[in-house]
């Protein structure tokens, strides 16, 4: 049986996502109207350049919409939303809409979702908190990526560091999907060569993962199987230089990822990348790029006895090969060569210590991620898989 007729007889499944998805070169533009009639007053969230915004509040202002711009200079931290719903309160924002790569992103809808919550915000927060679901709906929130990646268009969560706690968690609720999601490839055009690079094996790791997933489904298989090939080939190309094609190919595989992950859920390399985030600081898209051959080595390995795991392994094995060359039973290792030699550094030199992997070995065992991972892998696995990203 191939792997197609396998993922036809998977049986029912439900499929959430945004409201509204407008896809393509020039979408952010053409959404304006759409954008100005969530609200006559709007708190606009953008990355740490905010100037990079300043064609989306004149058009915005032209529409007639007062903007509040709020600046996110780095990944969310728990302080940093607190000031962005002090912000959108001042400002009485009706609306929020997020323009940035996944930080942005991710702080814009906690601070949409949040703002009309009467519980302290910690309540609401996986692992550190209660995970209470929200008492009330969240502003309506509108998503515009800039960096093809992290697929926070189409979730319904938001990663936010807890400081004090030195974790980063999840704020989950179905109603956090975004209103609207545009995704302009455009938009990436240029985007620096490292961050491009990072963000890219982000967005791969989300359509591999959901599909080895346990709870991968028709649904998100069509996208999976369709965007793992397409970003493999595009970030390779994408490493030789710029090209509008590969970057267009890049914002549809992370549209999927999106899609997919809040769907089928994730596995052991975003299980293991949370804690990291949260002790080290490091990047979220450079740490998954490093865990993605070893978790995937960690994977097939346990789950030798699983004839459908390792149907997908060999179909996953022969994307790599196909785009990075070498042999498929060979693909992981060619994986992390070619990372390595594109300039993304190991789990030691984003500074990731013995400790930390230690602390996130034992942490990942609580990881909402970790509760799709096609196996269950022991505490040594973790560390084994941990070591071999260094």
């Amino acid at each position: 049986m191939d792997g197609q007729a396998e993922s036809v007889m998977t049986g029912p499944f439900a499929f959430a996502t945004a409201g509204d998805i407008r896809f393509g070169r020039g979408a952010a533009r053409e959404a304006v109207p759409a954008l100005a009639a969530m609200g006559d007053a709007a708190l606009l969230v953008t990355g740490g350049t905010p100037e990079r915004a300043d064609w989306l509040r004149a058009a915005l202002e032209q529409a007639g919409v007062r903007v509040t711009v709020f600046a996110v200079p780095g990944e969310p931290d728990l302080p940093l939303i607190e000031r962005g719903m002090a912000a959108a309160r001042a400002s009485a924002a009706q609306s929020v809409i997020a323009l940035g790569g996944g930080a942005a992103i991710d702080a814009g809808k906690a601070i949409a979702a949040l703002l009309p919550a009467v519980r302290p915000v910690r309540d609401h927060l996986e692992v550190v908190g209660k995970g209470l679901t929200l008492e009330h709906d969240p502003l309506p929130f509108a998503a515009i990526p800039t960096t093809a990646g992290t697929g926070a268009e189409v979730t319904r969560n938001a990663v936010i560091a807890v400081p004090e706690a030195r974790r980063k968690v999840s704020l989950r609720d179905a109603r956090m999907l975004p209103k609207l999601a545009i995704v302009d490839p455009a938009l990436t055009d240029g985007c620096p060569r490292g961050v491009t690079l990072a963000s890219g094996l982000d967005a791969i790791t989300q359509v591999i993962e959901p599909y080895l997933s346990s709870r991968a489904n028709v649904m998100t298989d069509a996208l999976c199987r369709d965007a793992i090939p397409k970003g493999l080939a595009a970030l390779r190309d994408l490493m030789g230089g710029e090209q509008a094609g590969a970057r267009d190919a890049m914002a549809w595989v992370s549209l999927c990822g999106g899609l997919a992950l809040a769907n089928s859920g994730l596995g052991v390399v975003h299980g293991l990348a949370g804690p990291l985030g949260g002790l080290s600081g490091a990047a979220h898209g450079t740490i998954c790029g490093a865990l993605l051959p070893a978790g995937l080595r960690a994977n097939a390995r346990a789950g030798q006895g699983d004839a459908r795991l390792q149907l997908r392994m060999g179909e996953v094995r022969g994307w790599i090969a196909q785009a990075l060359g070498g042999a498929a039973p060979d693909a992981f290792d060619t994986l992390h060569r070619w990372s390595r030699a594109a300039g993304l550094p190991g789990l030691d030199a984003q500074g990731i210590t013995e400790e930390m992997r230690a602390q996130a070995a034992d942490a990942a065992v609580q990881s909402s991620s970790m509760k799709a991972n096609p196996v269950a892998l022991s505490r040594a696995d973790l560390s084994n898989l941990m070591e071999q990203a260094r």
